[in-house]
């Protein structure tokens, strides 16, 4: 993650104006957009924090820190205005601190046990100023000193304010009020500011802006800055030297020596080396520490402080570079600096120089190595490799443990490698156990080692992690909160003797001849007196508050309140204190039109409205959306639609019979139906009523599909002819008369079998008048019986006993009711409930089954009967 912090001058000398007509504050803040607008093109960008701050006293310097999202930041620099002073240097102390109490929670310095490069968290600080000189209440001064009393607990390890990894970057604003020339094909650095020696300590640079075109140029140059690494001094050793005239006059060549061999800048320079950082991860990664500049004994009750940038002293003698197998080593690259360019021109890629920390060996104030630069293979740049420390004495001792000794040492390696311990820096024993037990040889590093400080600094580094937290819980809470208004100005007099108390005060009195001696009782000294102060930030209500009324504006004041109140203002119109607050609006309100349409009368009504569509989801063109139906069907049954109708949907059809199976009978049998005829005067009047129960025979055929059916058929027909039998004996010879020892049939019975014909005729006439009124009837019973089954087939659940319960109550023919039942079905199938569709097949079955049986009993009843009165005598049954 790479952390951006602006530091914004906010002092009154911004509010000058120059050539394009903004002042250097407005360039500022545009200067920020555009730079995170370049910085949005790298991909790495999406790990930055941008952060905020200005040139004011804390806490309401922090615009934006920590914890404020991208919408906060931006609503900041809007609002930023510039008063105040140009205190330079307490505003980077602060930055300084709001990075660094960070660090310390998260304890990524490592205090006391080397410095880690992988550990780390890149800040860069762009300071946008007009590069004046620094302003405070006591005066003016051109020098930059940096307050160095603070309370960010840690700060005392640290001999400077800053660390290795932030760098400062000045912005110097020398835009003036006159269109420059561009003379400079480059960005000049500020020399002549402050700002620009804190910033080449800092490991990074100034420029001086006069146009708009450079404005661009160094935006785009600071993106290129945003990089992840820290920042190192390379030395060269004062006892080392090269002489490159001796060595080419011993190969007997003659070479002129180059512009930068002459220059000696390479031998101390300040850059930074890049930490590659993972692509998929985010974050950077290492083995091996730099050693600290001191030897740390276990012992030791406290740590010294450290400098923020580690000093690497390297050694101009060539050597081999060491590379062992499966032995890790971290590679880091060099910024381009003098020190790069020297070590490119040699082109001599296979020859490493060795680097060192001065005091981090015990018995050598120069150090042992720890590491080599070396040019790259393709000579584009130069790499710093971090080995282990004393890595020349290591890695033939480790060579020699796997290639001769099969991980098997003996004593006398084991007594090197004791003695290779001794020598080394005990917080290196971690990483070299990590690196052993990689290699396939752990065990080798004493447990006793790991422990790198005593208990006492371990105690010390964790209360300062904890007072850290609450600070940095308390900074992160103080963020955006207003700091205290002043009350006003305090008076103080001049002269310690008060007036009241000088000795001539009768006198002073008499000369201007007023009697004053009465109100000297009432003449106080005031030590609390102040003078009001107006805030910059408040706005004042003239119309509605006379206290924000100033004396100078009264009688204008007035004048217009006066208009005011008599004013009315037409429709859409404002009073004037409406048209002043329309004038003074905040920029961030300004484009707020949302606010401004809801203030505006509602718009009438159109003449022809049209019909607004309630519902978006689904078929637009669906009348009634109140039915709660499946999404799978997008109409009413019914409707036109534009797909293909199922067939579920098709008129009900006739069942299709089932294959005949082969049975007893035969498939030509002829049975004869009996029709019952319609009841006569004689035969109400009768007192049994038998001519209602007599039928004519017809024939028709009918097919019997079960043999199963067949016999239960002829049992159930035996039973029922027995008992009709005995029934019509009975009742025939009630009504009967014995004439010569004979049983005769009543004269009824004959009359209605000889007139059957004639009155079958009358009886088809009356059913054509009656069938038409009860057909209306059945259908209406059944239709609103068909609405209610609909609606319990709609309803959630698998409870079907209100169908069953609408269907009892059906009327009409079979095929009406089989009709009924299939319009159920469809409804059922339209709502995906099967269970219900197999339950009302099986209904249709059964109905359709019962019919046909009941049909056949009948029928075969009444033949029996008709032929047991046709018959003489009861004898011939």
């Amino acid at each position: 993650m790479t952390i951006i912090v602006f530091l914004v001058d906010t002092s009154a000398s911004m509010n000058q104006r120059t050539y394009t007509g903004t002042t250097l504050l407005d360039v500022a803040k545009g200067a920020v957009e555009t730079f995170m607008k370049i910085r949005s093109r790298d991909p790495n960008s999406r790990w930055d924090r941008y952060m905020l701050l200005t040139f004011e006293d804390p806490p309401a310097n922090v615009k934006a820190g920590w914890k404020e999202n991208h919408a906060t930041f931006m609503k900041e620099l809007k609002n930023l205005e510039a008063f105040g002073l140009t205190t330079l240097g307490p505003a980077l102390k602060h930055t300084f601190d709001l990075l660094n109490i960070n660090r310390m929670t998260s304890g990524i310095d490592t205090y006391g046990m080397g410095r880690c490069p992988f550990y780390l968290e890149p800040a860069v600080i762009i300071c946008l100023t007009d590069g004046r000189k620094m302003t405070s209440t006591s005066g003016a001064s051109s020098e930059l000193n940096l307050p160095m009393n603070t309370a960010v607990p840690g700060s005392e390890l640290t001999k400077e304010p800053f660390r290795w990894d932030q760098r400062l970057f000045g912005v110097v604003l020398r835009m003036a009020a006159t269109p420059p020339v561009d003379a400079f094909t480059y960005i000049p650095s500020a020399d002549d500011t402050a700002i620009d020696v804190m910033c080449e300590v800092t490991g990074g640079r100034s420029y001086t802006i006069s146009s708009q075109r450079t404005l661009i140029q160094c935006l785009e140059s600071l993106v290129q800055k945003c990089q992840s690494g820290v920042v190192v001094c390379f030395e060269k050793l004062p006892s080392d030297g090269l002489l490159f005239g001796n060595e080419n006059e011993k190969n007997g060549e003659k070479r002129s020596t180059s512009p930068s061999l002459q220059n000696q800048a390479w031998q101390n320079c300040r850059r930074l080396i890049y930490v590659p950082r993972s692509a998929l991860r985010g974050c950077t990664g290492g083995h091996w520490p730099i050693p600290e500049a001191f030897w740390h004994d276990i012992d030791s009750p406290s740590l010294p402080p450290r400098t923020a940038h580690p000093v690497l002293k390297f050694s101009c003698n060539a050597c081999e570079p060491v590379v062992l197998e499966n032995l890790p080593f971290d590679k880091y690259e060099l910024e381009p600096s003098p020190l790069t360019q020297f070590i490119l021109e040699r082109r001599q890629p296979n020859v490493a120089w060795q680097v060192f920390v001065g005091g981090s060996a015990k018995y050598n104030d120069m150090g042992l190595p720890f590491g080599y630069l070396k040019a790259s293979t393709s000579l584009t740049s130069v790499n710093l490799f971090v080995m282990p420390y004393n890595y020349p004495q290591l890695v033939p001792l480790l060579d020699e443990l796997f290639k001769v000794h099969k991980c098997k040492p003996t004593p006398k390696w084991r007594q090197q490698f004791d003695t290779y311990l001794k020598t080394m820096p005990v917080y290196y024993a971690t990483p070299l156990k990590r690196a052993l037990a990689r290699m396939g040889a752990p065990n080798f590093i004493p447990e006793q080692n790991e422990n790198c400080l005593s208990y006492a600094v371990v105690s010390y580094l964790k209360r300062l992690k904890n007072q850290a937290k609450m600070e940095y819980d308390r900074l992160v809470a103080s963020v955006g909160q207003c700091p205290p208004s002043c009350p006003g100005i305090k008076v103080t007099p001049r002269s310690q003797t008060s007036i009241l108390e000088r000795a001539d005060f009768h006198q002073l009195l008499a000369q201007h001849r007023y009697d004053l001696s009465s109100l000297k009782q009432e003449l106080k000294d005031c030590d609390t007196f102040l003078l009001h102060v107006e805030l910059p930030n408040s706005t004042a209500h003239a119309y509605t508050n006379p206290f924000d009324i100033q004396r100078k504006d009264l009688l204008g004041q007035i004048a217009r309140m006066r208009v005011n109140f008599l004013r009315i203002p037409k429709t859409g119109g404002y009073y004037l204190h409406q048209e002043e607050n329309l004038h003074t609006a905040p920029v961030q309100d300004m484009g707020n039109y949302q606010e401004y349409l809801k203030k505006l009368p509602q718009p009438l009504r159109e003449i022809e409205t049209m019909p607004v569509r309630q519902h978006t989801f689904g078929n637009p063109f669906k009348v009634n959306k109140n039915i709660m139906i499946d999404e799978a069907d997008e109409a009413m049954p019914g409707q036109s639609t534009g797909r293909k109708r199922p067939a579920a949907d098709s008129p009900a059809a006739s069942p299709r019979p089932n294959k005949r199976r082969p049975g007893p009978l035969p498939r030509d049998v002829t049975v004869q139906q009996l029709l019952s005829p319609l009841p006569s005067p004689t035969s109400s009047n009768s007192p049994d009523g038998v001519s209602a129960n007599l039928f004519f025979p017809i024939d028709i055929p009918i097919t019997i599909d079960d043999e199963s059916e067949v016999q239960q058929l002829e049992n159930s027909m035996s039973n029922h002819i027995g008992s009709s039998l005995e029934n019509l004996t009975n009742h025939i010879r009630d009504g009967a008369v014995e004439t010569n020892g004979e049983l005769e049939i009543d004269l009824s019975i004959s009359e209605t079998i000889t007139n059957g014909d004639s009155e079958l005729v009358h009886r088809n006439n009356r059913k054509k008048s009656t069938d038409s009124a009860n057909n209306f009837k059945v259908q209406e019973c059944n239709f609103n019986l068909q609405k209610l089954a609909i609606i319990e087939v709609r309803k959630p659940g698998k409870c079907y006993d209100g169908i069953f319960k609408h269907l009892q109550s059906l009327q009409g023919s079979l095929e009406t009711r089989c009709h009924f039942i299939r319009n159920v079905m469809n409804e059922a199938a339209r709502f995906k409930k099967q269970l219900l569709v197999s339950r009302l097949e099986e209904l249709m079955q059964s109905l359709v089954r019962f019919s046909s049986k009941e049909k056949l009993f009948l029928k075969s009843t009444n033949i029996t009967g008709v032929r047991s009165i046709i018959f003489d005598s009861p004898a011939d049954l």
